[in-house]
């Protein structure tokens, strides 16, 4: 077996890490033969929970998962870590709008960034999970100032799986059936699930689905407002489908893409092919090549309606940023 990859997870004693961790040291992401380090971060008053989730871990007894370090000092957690998945953060409260979030979670990324900067390994390479995770993201790589803007992702992979899931279901059909859609911009209600360019079986889901009003209408406000939906049915935020959506990410960013497909993660818009502002974290269709570079992929049609709805979030992450400028 080969040395073990040092994953370094935040908000370890949290529902989303419970989701990850177990996953990740059975070999379902790095594979079967690789030894993986786990490196859990947590709060203080959360520290003796999450010595209760190590227990768990230990009586797995997974044989890949070859050590276990938890600390509440992200200099600690960071150190030498391979990848760095950003679960932890400040949630959302009672009356709290979206721009009080952003400013509560950016000294939390600001330290992240810098500890990342100073301690992980030279190949790092950093997931943002904690919402608002473009926004979050953006400050954690501007405080990482020598680790490469392209070592950066922030999820919108469960958006999309939720996409796949409405279009699938819509269609009778299976959610292996659906490709080719991806999540355009902020994980927020802005986010664009990009349908005209899905396939379903292989053909254009408009034409498995010849209904555009549906497509326009509960189709969309489905996936952007599923998050919602879920906390008002279950008390709780989306926590397994999330930490599934963060594995399906890594698996993406380290596996070749099916031919002819992509997937969705927020990356750094600098040189995009289009015209989305420089200086955001936004979500596009992307591909992993088999050279290991993760590109955007080029050359698709954008329609007068995909641009407004494209411009829309980009005007939101302009907001953002403005938000938290003294923080980058």
């Amino acid at each position: 077996m080969t040395q073990p990859i040092r994953v370094a997870i935040t908000g370890g004693a949290g529902q989303i890490a419970y989701n990850l961790l177990f996953r990740i040291g059975n070999g379902e992401v790095f594979g079967a033969n690789q030894l993986v380090a786990l490196q859990i971060l947590e709060i203080p008053p959360a520290m003796d929970a999450l010595r209760g989730v190590v227990m768990e871990l230990e009586d797995c007894a997974q044989p890949l998962l070859q050590d276990i370090l938890i600390s509440d000092d992200p200099r600690v957690a960071f150190k030498d870590a391979n990848w760095a998945i950003l679960v932890g953060g400040m949630p959302r409260g009672p009356g709290m709008e979206r721009s009080d979030l952003i400013a509560a979670n950016g000294p939390i990324f600001v330290e992240q960034g810098r500890a990342l900067n100073d301690n992980a390994a030279g190949d790092i390479r950093v997931l943002v999970v904690a919402n608002p995770c473009n926004s979050n993201c953006l400050v954690a790589k501007a405080n990482a100032p020598d680790i490469p803007d392209d070592r950066f992702f922030a999820m919108t992979r469960l958006d999309e799986n939720r996409a796949k899931a409405q279009l699938a279901l819509k269609a009778r059909a299976q959610v292996g059936e659906v490709s080719n859609i991806a999540i355009w911009g902020n994980h927020s209600t802005t986010q664009f699930p990009n349908f005209e360019h899905a396939l379903i079986r292989g053909q254009s889901a408009e034409s498995i689905i010849a209904d555009r009003g549906w497509l326009e209408g509960d189709f969309m406000t489905t996936v952007q407002e599923r998050g919602a939906a879920i906390i008002k049915a279950r008390g709780k935020s989306s926590a397994a489908s999330a930490a599934n959506a963060a594995l399906d990410t890594i698996r993406s960013l380290i596996n070749p893409t099916p031919a002819g497909d992509w997937f969705s993660a927020a990356i750094p818009s600098e040189g995009n092919p289009y015209c989305v502002a420089e200086g955001l974290i936004y979500s596009f269709p992307l591909r992993r090549n088999r050279d290991g570079r993760i590109s955007i992929v080029e050359g698709l049609e954008v329609s007068e309606y995909a641009s407004e709805k494209i411009k829309a979030s980009e005007a939101e992450l302009l907001a953002e940023r403005e938000a938290i400028e003294h923080l980058l």
